[in-house]
């Protein structure tokens, strides 16, 4: 059985700079460290910070006054912004860069009285954040859909003062579907300036498209609430692969492989080298050959940390 490992995977930027802060975070200061929301979307990650001190909450009322708290990758509402300097909570702000330049998006449409509609998941904690930043006392509106029929649904006071943007971690084939839809019904709307989807999402999902041509099974490493893990797995199955999203290697099933000559294996943006190199490692011992990389895309985007923790610089472990 040949294994053949999609490239780029595992761990983005934005998420090696969201645990590279509560790593600095934990370096730095006597834990408690707490964490709005998991910092990103992975049991491994979450389990590993959580034994070294961070305390991971659902909103700010579970955390006392005056303490650390980091906001997760996904980003927060205007109004968990607020409530934590009402609170005096020292925060550092794990947002990834490209959620934030959404955020800034949707902030300038609210303050011009646009109309935004947000394509995404409802109750995904970015969706939930980035409504959060539209400011309707402008007198504009936000709304969320998610796919065509949400659209066809959808009932715009003034269609000509409109415009949407996306969530990051969505498939880019389902996406345009909605997007189409929405221009067919509003030719008049704005799309924004640059694709919304990450170009880390991006660059896995056309790399699992060129692992999936060659594979006959297909392993996603990622979480069951990580987005872009999940839509590794669908755009995999949709290619006309059986596609498996695995926590890791004890939940894979050596039954998958009967008969298989070649098995792919991705990870979605959120999963650490560490838990791909077991999945491998269990290949290996049913039987599997050496692992051969497909060519891919180099990613070499980088993101500071907040300039509070950047001096002076200690080491951090992704």
């Amino acid at each position: 059985m040949q294994i053949l490992l999609a490239n780029p995977r595992g761990f983005c930027a934005g998420v090696d700079r969201a645990i590279a802060i509560v790593n600095e975070a934990l370096a730095r200061f006597e834990p408690p460290i707490y964490v709005r929301h998991e910092v990103v979307h992975n049991k491994f990650v979450v389990s590993d910070l959580a034994n070294r001190g961070a305390v991971f909450v659902e909103e700010l009322d579970e955390v006392p006054d005056g303490s650390i708290v980091i906001f997760s990758a996904h980003g927060v509402s205007n109004a968990v912004e607020e409530e934590a300097k009402r609170r005096d909570l020292t925060v550092f702000d794990a947002t990834c860069p490209l959620v934030t330049r959404v955020h800034m998006q949707v902030l300038k449409f609210a303050r011009q009285g646009i109309d935004a509609i947000l394509i995404g998941h409802e109750g995904h904690p970015e969706v939930v954040g980035t409504m959060g930043r539209y400011d309707t006392s402008f007198g504009g509106k936000i709304h969320l859909v998610e796919d065509e029929k949400d659209v066809a649904n959808l009932e715009i006071v003034n269609p000509s003062n409109l415009a949407f943007v996306t969530q990051t971690t969505l498939s880019m084939d389902d996406t345009a579907v909605v997007v189409d839809a929405l221009k067919n019904k509003y030719p008049e709307v704005n799309s924004p300036r640059k694709d919304d989807i990450c170009y880390a999402t991006q660059n896995r999902q056309d790399a699992v498209k060129d692992l999936a041509e060659q594979c006959e099974v297909v392993l996603v490493v990622g979480s069951p609430n990580s987005s872009n893990s999940n839509r590794l797995r669908e755009l995999a199955e949709r290619m006309g692969c059986q596609a498996f999203l695995v926590d890791n290697a004890a939940e894979m099933d050596k039954d998958w492989f009967v008969g298989v000559t070649q098995v792919g294996v991705t990870a979605g943006a959120s999963a650490p080298e560490v838990l791909i190199q077991e999945v491998l490692d269990q290949l290996q011992a049913w039987g599997g050959d050496l692992p051969k990389d497909l060519d891919g895309i180099e990613e070499t985007v980088t993101f500071k940390l907040p300039k509070e923790l950047r001096i002076p610089v200690t080491e951090v472990k992704a």
